[in-house]
C-alpha cells in the first residue's frame, strides 16, 4: 500500500498547518508541474505567475516598515500567494491535476 501524500483528512488548527508545511513541497512540485503542462490554459498560468512576482517584486501593499507588528507586513504577500495558487488550481482541467497528483504521490 502506497503512503498518500495528499490526503484529506480533515484536521483543525494546529495540526492543518502542520500538515500544510509537510506537504508544501508537494504543493510547489504540482504548481511547477502544472504551470509546464501545455494542457493548462494561459489564463491560469498567468494567475500563478503574476502571484509569485507580487512576492518577489519590492512593490508592497503593507510594506513591513508600516507594519511591524508581528510580521504584519507580509500579510499582502501571503493573502496575495494564496488567492493566487487557489484560482490556479481552480483553472487548471480537474484531470490534468489529478493526473499530476497522482504522479507525485508516485514519486514522479
Amino acid at each position: 500500500m502506497s503512503k498518500q501524500r495528499f490526503s484529506h483528512v480533515p484536521l483543525h488548527g494546529n495540526m492543518m498547518r502542520l500538515r500544510f508545511l509537510q506537504h508544501l513541497p508537494n504543493f510547489i512540485r504540482l504548481y511547477w508541474r502544472l504551470l509546464r503542462d501545455p494542457r493548462v490554459g494561459l489564463l491560469a498560468k498567468s494567475i500563478m505567475i503574476l502571484g509569485i512576482a507580487y512576492v518577489v517584486m519590492p512593490l508592497d501593499l503593507l510594506p513591513i516598515y508600516l507594519v511591524p507588528l508581528a510580521g504584519l507586513g507580509l500579510l499582502d504577500d501571503i493573502v496575495v500567494i494564496y488567492l493566487a495558487s487557489r484560482a490556479f488550481i481552480r483553472l487548471c482541467p480537474r484531470s490534468v491535476v489529478e493526473e499530476h497528483v497522482y504522479l507525485i504521490d508516485q514519486g514522479g
